[in-house]
């Protein structure tokens, strides 16, 4: 028996959480479907299954090799479609990652709409606000913001946003509007610590680089929480347009010292290099950069 026809049998093993069961689903003999199994786990050098006379589970190693089978399976019957001229329709897990904010604003209503046109997809997002390496931890696609290492990640551009200086109404009117950068030292600073690690703040005017070094008042790790407490008047924080893009058009934020920004930048949708992506990762990669280039807020630069 060839290696994927066991692979096969094997994730039926583990569907049916039993081989007999397994052997009616596929049609066939029980011993053929023990057969196959042992070749794979003798193969990899490895129990994938744990036996006992009233069940059958999942080894730790087996769990983690049932979701390589899967992605193993569907790339080759996409490979196949791909052979043949077939358009695959997008199926299978698509697993994308991006910032926590930029995720739960326009990954999850972009992703909504993507699995509601395609009923065989599911998927799993990682929002975190680091750089996630894709082939370690198993992602299809990433959205990054800022400038790109060069890598063999494919990177397609979606738009553009900028660092902007923030405020509520009520505290401009209470504490008065900064004119220059040196003036924020007699300012409450609230410190998103994910957009500006240290204390040595960054500007620009006229091209000519400006560095400030301030105190915050308040470091937050998390830019929902910045966000908040700037909504409620407590201060003065620097975070990325799209994350307050809602708040500047309703007028509850103000921008602070515009005239002083640095240079924007650039949003991307990357997915891994390869002559062969698969059709969830193409279909998904068109669909997000159509809509990320159709909203202003993320065309800010």
């Amino acid at each position: 028996m060839d290696k994927f026809r066991a692979i096969q049998v094997f994730i039926s093993v583990a569907d049916n959480r039993g081989f007999a069961a397994a052997a009616r689903s596929l049609s066939m003999s029980p011993p053929a479907v023990t057969r196959a199994v042992s070749m794979l786990e003798e193969s990899l050098g490895t129990p994938l299954f744990v036996r006992t006379t009233r069940s059958v589970r999942l080894t730790e190693n087996g769990e983690r090799f049932l979701e390589d089978a899967r992605r193993i399976l569907l790339d080759l019957e996409e490979a196949q479609d791909a052979a043949v001229g077939t358009h695959a329709a997008p199926r299978g897990e698509l697993h994308i990652t991006a910032p926590v904010l930029f995720g739960r604003m326009y990954v999850i209503p972009i992703l909504s709409d993507f699995l509601n046109l395609h009923p065989q997809l599911s998927a799993r997002t990682l929002f975190v606000d680091r750089v996630v390496n894709l082939v370690d931890e198993g992602q299809d696609v990433a959205i990054r913001i800022g400038a790109l290492p060069d890598s063999s990640l494919v990177a397609v551009r979606c738009g553009t946003v900028r660092q902007m200086m923030v405020a509520s109404p009520d505290y401009i009117a209470r504490h008065g509007l900064p004119t220059l950068p040196e003036g924020l030292a007699n300012h409450q600073i609230i410190q998103a610590t994910g957009n500006t690690p240290g204390n040595d703040w960054k500007f620009q005017h006229n091209g000519k680089p400006i560095s400030v070094r301030l105190k915050p008042r308040v470091r937050m790790n998390t830019n929902d929480a910045v966000i908040e407490l700037i909504l409620r008047g407590g201060g003065v924080s620097r975070l990325l347009s799209y994350q307050v893009a809602p708040y500047l058009a309703d007028g509850r934020l103000q921008p602070v010292l515009e005239t002083f920004e640095v240079p924007a930048q650039p949003v991307h949708v990357v997915h891994q290099e390869g002559r062969l992506v698969s059709a969830k990762v193409r279909a998904f990669v068109d669909y997000m950069v159509q809509h990320l280039r159709e909203d202003i807020a993320v065309q800010l630069g």
